[in-house]
């Protein structure tokens, strides 16, 4: 029997305050008035104050309306009905298909048992030789997207999404610019990757516990698929605007504020969802790839920060390229030994070189005289930046491996490498070895 109450003690921004008993946390309340009916959601229980979020905000709601708890929290259709649909961060069609009703499952519930998991050993392939080569992706591995405002996050995950050889993407939106959304939705149309693709989009004009939910609602249909045996890639774009809803709801709750005024726990908030990551024993697997907006390009503002405690490393993207010395895939060790035997090599080689250059052009800018050495070391960062970082280069693995060669033998002799003569040997291109 669902609990009715008409005492409604405090509205306050969207949030209502109603005295009540045996409620749960999350659980889902429909609020009767008389412009209809709105849905809200519980965000804090104090002995019998129940505060709610109301989806649809708080005008028109009067301390004398019916306030009917669900007894169960949101709930979400799954299943393959939902491949290539768009919903809001309700769940409620975007795409003007048919409301699903099937197959609900809970949204928000606890992580994966830990003996369910196993060791995360298969590499998702993306095309991106920055990620590809130097900081491979991993199955179940969560890794966020380090960012300042302006820097092309969304583009890359749409290309990511397009190019990722999983079976199952879910974007989830969190304060989108419309342009952003209609950008994600026209780009994975006309490259035929919306098929495989289920969005939830909260754009910035949408409620703020909307936001809220978008990643619980993405991460529940990414477990339910997992569990049918997918490999299942979860996009997040942008989890500062959803430690932001955070940060609004708590103040309109007047909670204690921890650092620069988000709530003191962002920490668990933030890490409850991103360890959904998970590579299930003999079923499928859930990877999460978020962006993260560092204002001011600050790493140690609150979100970053805390995100940096929970998460496998992270791409750092810097004047529209994905920056090698600000990222690192903690996990790439589990797979870039399984690739070619080459594919550690080039790495370590490739990135030591890298780091001599970035030595000489500060060398070059105070107006030291270039050697023989220096200049070689010139020729090769402006290639590896042009061939190598450059997200418009889209090549598999094997190719950028190879590439990797002909551009040391451009610029470097076999010796001039450091690289074993064994390996020399295989994989320098022969043509420049006469």
């Amino acid at each position: 029997m669902h609990k009715v109450y008409t005492n409604i003690i405090q509205i306050a921004g969207d949030v209502i305050t109603v005295e009540a008993e045996g409620i749960g946390y999350n659980e889902i309340a429909e609020i009767t008035t008389r412009r209809g009916v709105s849905l809200a959601q519980v965000i804090s229980i104090d002995k019998k104050k129940v505060a709610l979020q109301v989806f649809a905000g708080s005008r028109g709601i009067s301390t004398g309306d019916r306030v009917r708890f669900m007894g169960h929290p949101m709930r979400i259709s799954s299943g393959e009905d939902l491949l290539g649909r768009i919903f809001n961060g309700s769940g409620v069609p975007l795409d003007r298909g048919p409301v699903l009703a099937n197959n609900l499952i809970d949204i928000g519930g606890p992580a994966v048992n830990p003996v369910k998991r196993i060791i995360p050993n298969k590499m998702i392939r993306t095309g991106i030789p920055m990620i590809d080569l130097f900081n491979s992706l991993v199955e179940s591995q969560k890794l966020p997207v380090f960012s300042i405002a302006g820097e092309p996050y969304n583009e890359l995950l749409a290309r990511i999404a397009i190019q990722a050889e999983v079976d199952i993407i879910i974007l989830g939106g969190m304060g989108l610019k419309y342009d952003d959304y209609l950008f994600f939705r026209d780009t994975l149309k006309e490259q035929g990757a919306i098929s495989r693709c289920v969005f939830f989009i909260h754009t910035a004009a949408d409620p703020v516990v909307e936001c809220l939910l978008v990643p619980d609602i993405s991460l529940a249909v990414a477990e339910n698929f997992a569990l049918a045996g997918k490999r299942v890639l979860v996009l997040l774009t942008d989890m500062t605007n959803f430690s932001d809803a955070l940060k609004e709801i708590s103040i309109t709750m007047e909670q204690v504020p921890s650092n620069r005024g988000y709530p003191g726990d962002l920490y668990s908030q933030l890490a409850s969802r991103y360890e959904k990551a998970v590579d299930f024993d003999n079923a499928g697997s859930i990877t999460i790839l978020s962006a993260t907006t560092m204002p001011g390009d600050d790493v140690t503002h609150p979100v970053p920060d805390n995100t940096g405690y929970i998460t496998e490393g992270q791409f750092y993207l810097k004047g529209g390229v994905i920056e090698p010395f600000g990222s690192l895939s903690r996990l790439k060790q589990q797979v870039n030994g399984k690739t070619r035997s080459d594919h550690r090599t080039i790495m370590d080689t490739m990135i030591q070189l890298f780091s001599d250059y970035r030595s000489v052009l500060e060398k070059q800018s105070m107006g030291f005289q270039m050697s023989a050495w220096d200049k070689k070391l010139l020729k090769y960062g402006k290639l590896f930046e042009e061939k190598m970082m450059s997200l418009k280069v889209n090549i598999p693995l094997e190719q950028a491996l190879d590439l990797g060669w002909q551009i040391l033998s451009d610029c470097f002799t076999p010796e001039e490498t450091g690289i074993k003569r064994s390996v020399i040997e295989e994989y320098w291109p022969k043509a420049a070895m006469k």
